[in-house]
């Protein structure tokens, strides 16, 4: 066959049927389907870690509530008049059913001694802090206060708070004021040399970028050497009101009255023994949340963590 031939012959196509002709259309026209992936598993933490985190939280201190109950179980059994746990238990759930009761100025519940106790607390607490933290702050800038000023602190501060308490029953002739007075005079120490060492601590730039600019006093005691010194000063105040509480109610004890520290020792002339053992962990408990609450406000105004 020639070439000629070829060029004139057409080429053969297979014939197709109408139902292949359809379906390429229909293959051609419909859109092609996306596959979307699958979501990645979300991950979650091995239930072992979490469970062995909230152990070693927890048990501890019941371990140590443990050991606690053991000897206190193991003292009363050996000891004739002690009481044991459960005894305690029992007489601390009857106390507290009616915990502000009163039959008489000297018969009232354990609620309304804790809160005389507290009041005397806050009022001298408060004097203190009045007094001693801007004393510390002047002790602490001016070296000639602080060389005036140090021999008489050494002396006073070595001295038990109980020993200032006959000092207050002379000059205020009432029992009240006479535990307000030991109260200041035990908590102003820490206050006044924790002041005064922060603002020693203050670096010398600020205070030559305050002279710089010429600053007056007050300027430099509030925008400089306040915010320096009160992360010093709370700790101070954090010392003083355990110590204020760890005094009043051997106070109490000896002034007589409405307080914690009266009732221990009323309800140990009634031979009440389990009574003076549900005071001591109200007068634990009741400090332990004054210090909580003093660390929660330092950790809310501590300028060296922000």
């Amino acid at each position: 066959m020639t070439a000629s031939n070829l060029a004139a012959e057409p080429l053969a196509v297979e014939p197709r049927t109408h139902a292949q002709a359809a379906a390429t259309s229909e293959t051609s026209a419909a859109p092609q389907a996306t596959v979307k992936p699958a979501p990645a598993p979300r991950y979650r933490a091995p239930l072992g870690p979490r469970v062995n985190a909230v152990l070693k939280k927890v048990l501890p201190p019941l371990f140590g509530i443990g050991l606690l109950l053991g000897v206190w179980a193991i003292v009363a059994m050996k000891t004739q008049g002690f009481p044991g746990p459960l005894q305690t238990w029992a007489a601390a759930v009857e106390i507290f059913a009616d915990p502000f009761y009163r039959n008489g100025p000297n018969d009232q519940g354990i609620g309304w001694n804790i809160l005389s106790s507290l009041q005397r607390v806050g009022i001298g607490f408060g004097i203190a802090a009045l007094v001693g933290i801007p004393m510390g702050f002047l002790i602490g800038r001016f070296n000639f206060l602080n060389s005036m000023l140090d021999p008489l602190i050494s002396l006073l501060r070595p001295v038990s708070p109980l020993a200032w308490l006959p000092i207050g029953l002379l000059v205020f002739k009432k029992a009240d004021p006479a535990a307000t007075w030991t109260i200041f005079i035990c908590s102003i120490w820490p206050m006044i040399l924790n002041t005064a060492q922060g603002v020693q601590r203050v670096p010398q730039d600020y205070m030559n970028v305050a002279r710089v600019l010429n600053l007056s006093e007050v300027k430099i005691i509030t925008k400089i050497l306040f915010p320096a010194v009160l992360p010093y000063m709370l700790t101070g105040i954090r010392l003083s009101i355990g110590t204020a509480w760890l005094v009043i109610v051997a106070a109490e004890m000896l002034t007589g009255g409405v307080g914690i520290g009266f009732w221990v020792w009323d309800e140990w002339n009634n031979l009440k023994v389990e009574h003076i053992v549900i005071a001591i962990f109200v007068i634990g408990i009741v400090g332990l949340m004054l210090e909580q609450a003093l660390l929660l406000i330092a950790k809310r105004f501590s300028y060296g963590n922000n």
